[in-house]
């Protein structure tokens, strides 16, 4: 079934938005590899909306990066996603916005073809470890193989998606 990206909010999808590909495993825990980098993310989701606010804060310091994201599922492994990058003080007048709040830490891993990492959530969601990789086009997409440390992939479940876990709670059966 296609989905309009007008009646998502997208009027110009070929113009602003960009086509985010992303595929989601479930992880015991972090993997014993090398850590690339490091960042502890708190987001926003803004009620009644796609709209999602984020401070990214390099671990052992660096510049914090504000952010605020439309996102709209197009399919369960690819969306449309804009982005401004923000100041502290714009940063600040939105972050009084009613919504629902997710914080984790983020490493990153080396990996060929793909951007990977693994959110390890805290709050409410402590325990949940998620892996998920990102490709520049379908064909590296496909050709990713499942995570070695991963113990299933979930990018068909929408229950393993941020606004759905910042909304709904750790899913029963991790």
């Amino acid at each position: 079934m296609a989905v309009d990206p007008a009646a998502l909010g997208f009027l110009k999808p070929e113009k602003y938005a960009a086509v985010e590909r992303e595929r989601r495993w479930l992880c015991a825990a972090l993997p014993d590899l090398p850590v690339l980098r490091a960042e502890a993310i708190r987001d926003l989701y803004v009620a009644d909306s796609h709209l999602r606010l984020r401070e990214a804060r390099p671990a052992g310091g660096g510049a914090v990066i504000y952010r605020l994201s439309k996102k709209a599922d197009l399919a369960p492994d690819r969306r449309l996603i804009t982005t401004l990058y923000l100041t502290p003080a714009e940063y600040a007048l939105f972050a009084g916005w009613p919504g629902a709040v997710l914080q984790k830490t983020r490493h990153y891993y080396a990996a060929e073809g793909a951007t990977l990492s693994v959110d390890r959530f805290e709050g409410a969601l402590a325990g949940l470890y998620l892996a998920e990789a990102e490709f520049a086009d379908d064909a590296a997409m496909a050709a990713f193989s499942h995570p070695p440390f991963a113990l299933r992939e979930v990018t068909e479940e929408a229950r393993y998606t941020g606004g759905a876990l910042v909304l709904q709670g750790l899913p029963d059966e991790t």
